[in-house]
């Protein structure tokens, strides 16, 4: 059986990347760490992560797992919930956003 590569900015045994969430995260975090007025290599001492790696994350370049998501939480003194509620608004206020159902 072959292995199967993953590519750079996927989380260990991953097989695809979705580009709109990674964008949508990244940009929730870069907007409260920016309101906090706290700089990026800050944020990422607090985490506990490289600061290229927040970058990644700012940028959408990286999918953040669930235990990074918590470290990004409680670094920006809110919860996962308040970052994913946050990401999920922007996901919906997208241009090709698929419409909801009423």
């Amino acid at each position: 059986m072959q292995k199967r590569t993953t590519q750079r900015g996927r989380p260990a045994g991953a097989t695809t990347f979705e580009v709109a969430p990674a964008l949508a995260f990244g940009a929730v975090v870069r907007a409260l760490r920016l309101e906090d007025g706290v700089a990026q290599e800050a944020l990422a001492h607090r985490a506990g992560i490289e600061r290229s790696h927040m970058g990644k994350i700012e940028r959408g370049e990286h999918m953040p797992t669930l235990a990074m998501i918590l470290k990004l939480a409680r670094a920006l003194g809110r919860s996962a919930g308040e970052l994913l509620i946050e990401t999920e608004a922007r996901l919906l206020k997208a241009p090709d956003a698929p419409a909801a159902d009423s």
